[in-house]
């Protein structure tokens, strides 16, 4: 039975080329044999369905002859599993007029493998830098310190860059050398077999870790590390429209990285606080305003309480409990967006409970005229 190639990456046959090549790495992480999970029978299915449709000549032919177009195997023009090896060991090839491309799949593997690989001595080399962690912290605020926005401070003890090395873990005065080991690349070269043979992987110098230098003495404050734990206080301006279970990032906030690596981020997971006024329902402001009976039947213009201050609001005669006024404009300010949304009165009226006889019969009253 022909193999549907759209299904195997799980793409839409109107797919661009763009949606095809990320469905396959997907695909390609995901079935890896040497990754936990994985499955080699499911790799080389997504290997042949994508050296169908990431070629436009190939991927024509297929949606024009659809069972009819033949792969041979599944690599093309009769390429089977060795002859898929001896390609990729030679980085490409052209195998019965049908092109084979490793790059894709190679950067992939790259990633699999510490970041750089090479099939039969073909290999990337690249300095390597140790990133700095992630810190996450809770922030507690009112609820109109949200709505309105803020600025805060946030005091963290974490580990930030040697003021005295300036991170580079060496004691200032120090000569400062190529490492010798990795001749400045920062990584040095290990072979590992797996199921697609002999792979040149690249993993952080042990010497240096990563920076590529050495240097006669260590920095005395940091022990060459670049980097020491202190206290760090940072300003954070909290914009208005923010809400409750929200998360804030704030890039190169984190923990500093090893010999000038890049630090890592700050999360700030915001938690607002209930307010006894008002509640919030996205943009807009609840509250709700207590009326007797009469005004409701009357009518009038009662002060409510706003996150602005008081403002006047207009009950029609014949206002019924539980009906709901807007307020425009006067809820909160739009998270990262123009304008606000509304405060949503509720009306509720009171019925007394406990009448003298003058109100009594001033209601029978009522009560002959229909009322």
């Amino acid at each position: 039975m022909p193999k549907d190639y759209y299904q195997i990456l799980g793409v839409a046959k109107n797919a661009t080329k763009d949606e095809i090549k990320k469905a396959f790495r997907e695909k390609a992480h995901l079935y890896h044999p040497d990754k936990p999970g994985g499955d080699e029978k499911k790799f080389k299915e997504v290997n042949e369905a994508y050296q169908v449709l990431g070629n436009d000549q190939k991927r024509q032919q297929y949606d024009q002859y659809g069972s009819t177009f033949d792969q041979q195997g599944g690599f093309g023009g009769g390429m089977n599993w060795e002859d898929f090896m001896r390609a990729a060991r030679g980085g490409g090839a052209t195998y019965s007029n049908v092109d084979f491309d490793m790059g894709d799949l190679g950067d992939i593997l790259g990633e699999m493998f510490g970041g750089g690989f090479g099939f039969g001595g073909a290999s990337r080399r690249r300095k390597t830098t140790t990133r700095g962690r992630d810190i996450e912290v809770d922030l507690h605020l009112d609820f109109k310190e949200a709505v309105f926005g803020t600025d805060k401070i946030i005091e963290l003890y974490k580990l930030i860059i040697c003021d005295k090395c300036k991170g580079n873990g060496a004691e200032p005065g120090t000569k400062i050398t190529e490492c010798k080991t990795c001749q400045g690349q920062g990584s040095v070269h290990s072979v590992q077999r797996t199921i697609l043979g002999n792979m040149q992987t690249l993993t952080t110098c042990p010497d240096c870790q990563g920076e590529g230098k050495t240097y006669e003495k260590a920095c005395s404050k940091c022990q060459g590390q670049g980097r020491v734990k202190e206290k760090d206080k940072i300003e954070v301006k909290i914009p208005t429209g923010i809400d409750n279970g929200m998360t804030l990032k704030m890039s190169g906030q984190g923990e500093a990285g090893i010999k000038g690596g890049r630090s890592g981020d700050l999360y700030i997971h915001v938690h607002v606080k209930p307010d006894s006024e008002f509640k919030r329902q996205g943009d807009n402001i609840l509250s709700s305003a207590e009326i007797d009976f009469t005004t409701a039947a009357l009518g009038v213009k009662v002060p409510i309480l706003t996150i602005d201050g008081e403002v006047n609001l207009k009950i029609p005669a014949g206002t019924q409990s539980g009906q709901v006024f807007r307020l425009r404009g006067k809820g909160v300010p739009k998270f990262q967006r123009f304008g606000r949304g509304d405060h949503l009165v509720e009306i509720k009226v009171k019925i007394p409970k406990n009448l003298n006889k003058k109100q009594k019969e001033l209601l029978e009253k009522l009560k002959e005229e229909g009322i």
